[in-house]
């Protein structure tokens, strides 16, 4: 693992998340290896529900209000003068902003704060640049704008997670080509996930875990339920996952419960224990409209699960047709029940693609490989910066 060589002053990594959740399931283990390689470690976020974890594992922890749907001008400069002070006062060496908001906003401010080395990590374009709504489309352009600014600006990395969303940002220009990195998600470490049971004993289950927004295909994988219980295809088709009300996609609880009170799918809700969950799968179905790379398809993938997915940029990135799942066309819910009626009636494929996929994880999406190319991405702005140095 990379080191800061302990003759000099720890550098200063400041991680800038919307959510505390979502930095403990996805940042967490990547801040951890930070500071064993010699940083100092802050995280600045709206603390939730998951603050004791973040400290528990000995990062510190700064307190924001951040709201990530917001679109009111005055608290949007507020935000901006709170991370400015901020980032003063930390004087961090690093700042790596995660997911679109927390880029835009964390670049502008370390811009007013007299500008720092910054990793910009986008976890795919989000629903400004996949949904078709008018709040959407209206609100591109300018998000656009401030791209092309954020990300270009000196001493930055861009980090994405799939090879669509490189290509797309190095060919707009929204990134010069030389700053650009491909780290492909999160990762997982395999060791941590049990075999799943893909062959079953019973009726087949199909699970879609995912927060409950349309663009994470929620309706159509309704649609494709639908289909096939009309056509008496048996199985049991699951909604495992929360709304998201700062989401303009989210839907609400009284139309998922809608859903399964027709007897059309399960419904679940949020789950903390996502072991149990794939212990009761036998197919983990996640038809979204565009991903970074989901770290759900990483998970089922590798407790030996196959995998049902839309074709779109960060889930054709885990799955490979006839070889450890399925891909079908964004928003076709017919496409997809033919998919699922493959998937459930076919246990020998089942087991086969669940197989491959876990090798396929392991190979290339592990949790060290992605700890590991991050450091590295730390260790080049460190030696521009040439205010520390690194030992291996």
């Amino acid at each position: 693992m990379t080191r800061v060589a302990t003759t000099l002053p720890k550098p200063k990594l400041l991680y800038l998340v919307s959510e505390d959740w979502y930095f403990v399931s996805h940042r967490l283990p990547l801040a951890v290896a930070a500071l064993k390689a010699g940083f100092d470690v802050v995280v600045v976020t709206r603390v939730d529900k998951a603050g004791d974890a973040i400290r528990a594992a000995g990062v510190r922890l700064i307190p924001i209000p951040f709201n990530r749907s917001g679109l009111n001008p005055f608290e949007a400069l507020k935000t901006l003068a709170t991370l400015r002070a901020l980032y003063r006062s930390e004087a961090p060496d690093i700042v790596h902003h995660v997911a679109m908001t927390p880029v835009i906003y964390g670049s502008i401010a370390a811009a007013m704060a007299g500008g720092r080395s910054q990793v910009n990590a986008l976890m795919g374009l989000g629903y400004v640049f996949t949904s078709t709504d008018l709040k959407a489309r209206l609100l591109r352009a300018p998000v656009a704008a401030l791209l092309r600014l954020t990300l270009r600006a000196r001493r930055t990395r861009v980090i994405v997670q799939n090879s669509d969303d490189f290509k797309l940002l190095e060919h707009s220009g929204f990134a010069r080509s030389q700053d650009l990195r491909l780290i492909r998600g999160s990762g997982v470490d395999p060791r941590q996930f049990a075999e799943g049971d893909a062959l079953g004993s019973g009726t087949p289950t199909v699970v879609l875990p995912a927060r409950m927004l349309r663009d994470k295909g929620v309706l159509e994988f309704v649609e494709a339920a639908r289909l096939l219980k009309a056509k008496g295809v048996a199985a049991r088709f699951v909604l495992c996952g929360a709304p998201d009300p700062l989401n303009p996609a989210s839907l609400s609880e009284d139309e998922l419960r809608t859903y399964a009170s027709e007897g059309i799918v399960e419904y679940w809700g949020w789950q903390k224990d996502m072991s149990l969950v794939w212990k009761t799968a036998q197919v983990v179905c996640l038809p979204s409209y565009r991903e970074g790379l989901p770290k759900v398809l990483l998970e089922a993938a590798a407790c030996s699960l196959p995998l049902v997915a839309t074709d779109v940029p960060g889930c054709r990135e885990i799955v490979r047709p006839g070889i450890n799942g399925w891909l079908v066309p964004r928003g076709d819910g017919r496409a997809l029940a033919a998919a699922l009626e493959e998937a459930v009636t076919r246990p020998d494929l089942r087991v086969q693609y669940g197989r491959a996929g876990r090798s396929i994880v392991e190979q290339d999406m592990s949790l060290q490989r992605v700890v590991d190319e991050t450091l590295a991405v730390y260790s080049e702005l460190l030696g521009e910066n040439r205010t520390h140095t690194i030992r291996g």
